[in-house]
């Protein structure tokens, strides 16, 4: 899905991942880490992708169908406080 996205808006994969976490609330900052001078200039490129709202609506109901595997954390730390 978000190499289509990439092909979509003319950006890699990574471009749009960050982008997307960029686009969800202004205070929220994507801090992507990396040791390769060519993955910092690609990262940085992300600042270029933008989402309409419409675009932003599709690519979330897209995420939701994604069938979710496995368990992120243990059950005793998932419940509400």
């Amino acid at each position: 899905m978000v190499k289509e996205w990439g092909k979509r808006k003319s950006c890699t994969p990574a471009q749009i991942a960050i982008a997307w976490v960029q686009a969800q609330k202004p205070w929220i900052v994507p801090i992507p880490g990396t040791t390769n001078p060519k993955h910092l200039a690609e990262n940085l490129g992300a600042e270029a992708v933008k989402f309409t709202d419409t675009e932003l609506k599709d690519f979330r109901t897209t995420i939701e169908k994604i069938e979710l595997m496995g368990v992120r954390e243990n059950a005793s730390v998932l419940t509400d406080l």
